[in-house]
This record gives C-alpha cells, structure tokens and sequence, in this order.
C-alpha cells in the first residue's frame, strides 16, 4: 500500500507521544512542568551505558527539574516511563535510526536529503521532518558533551523506570529505577 495516508499515519504514529490510559489522555505517572515549579532539582550523568544515578525516590505531587549532563560519546535519551512504555518507544527509536534520522552521536534534522524508501512506502511529497520528531514531553535526547534538562511532576504510580531507547541502549543496561512513593 503506497498512499499518503498510509505514509501519514505512519508518521502520526512515530511522532506522537505514548500515552497512559488515563482521563484526557494524560500519563499515569505524572505530567510535563516549568522548572521554575520544581520542589528541587536532581543532576543525572548520562554516560555511555548507564546513569548515575541509576535510582531515585520521588514523592507523588513532587515536581523534579532534572539536569541532564551527557559525558559519554554517544547519543543518549532520558525517558521517563514503565517498561511497556519503553519498549514501544524502542521500536519508534529503531524506525529513526533506521530512516537515518539518528547517528551514533547525534540527530540529523535534515531530512529531506534521506532514503525514505527504507520505510517501504511511496513518501514522495510528505513533510518527513513534521512527521519525525522526537518531541514527548517525557523525553529528552542529549548529545555528547551537551547538557539538557526535563521537569515533571509525578503523580503515584509503581514500576517507574528512567531509560535511554536508542537502539541497544536500554538491553545494555541504560535504564534507572524511579520509585515514587505517597
């Protein structure tokens, strides 16, 4: 099926972030904050294959500003999710890197000069850049030497990881425990 729509809704679902089941499609575990809201704020390493640190308690209504300082060499992520949520954004991952759009060490945003046919659909005329971005609220890409920062307020909710879903990342053991507690 080579159609635009196809090709459309391919693209819908690459870019738009994972929700959780909940009323007006929020997350389970929290939403996206100002840093000037944040209770504090936590630093977290970002090297190659692990984070330090690798766990973190929260309390539920807390708002964390994290300082994101990657001092690997390669391209990292901070995803704040569950396990099912992880592993849907992998796949997501892979199909970028796949498309080129990720590199070992950064993200190339020019996307009009890509092999779209990697996909296998007939993309001729789309918008690629609109339609692959990297853009949850929940999430952050950091590249080597650089430094980012994502704040949420989390909300109860149990078996919460922090985790890097380039591809291999997170099954080399990129990926952190956050225990939000009452």
């Amino acid at each position: 099926m080579k159609t635009p729509l196809l090709a459309l809704a391919i693209g819908l679902s690459i870019s738009l972030p994972v929700f959780a089941d909940t009323p007006a499609g929020g997350y389970a575990f929290g939403h996206p904050a100002k840093a000037a809201e944040a209770d504090r704020t936590v630093q977290i390493t970002l090297g190659d294959m692990y984070y330090e640190p690798a766990e973190l308690d929260v309390k539920a209504g807390e708002t964390v500003r994290f300082v994101l300082k990657n001092t690997g060499a390669l391209l990292h992520e901070f995803n704040l999710g569950d396990a099912a949520m992880h592993a849907s954004h992998q796949k997501e991952m892979l199909q970028m890197q796949q498309m080129g759009m990720l590199t070992p060490t950064g993200m190339n945003h020019d996307m009009g000069q890509m092999d779209h046919s990697k996909m296998g659909h007939d993309m001729a005329g789309m918008d690629h850049g609109a339609m692959m971005k990297h853009d949850d609220p929940n999430s952050v890409l950091v590249e080597p030497g650089k430094t980012a920062e994502l704040t949420w307020t989390f909300s109860a909710a149990t078996g919460l990881e922090f985790a890097c879903n380039i591809p291999g990342h997170y099954q080399a053991g990129m990926v952190g425990r956050l225990k939000v507690t009452p």
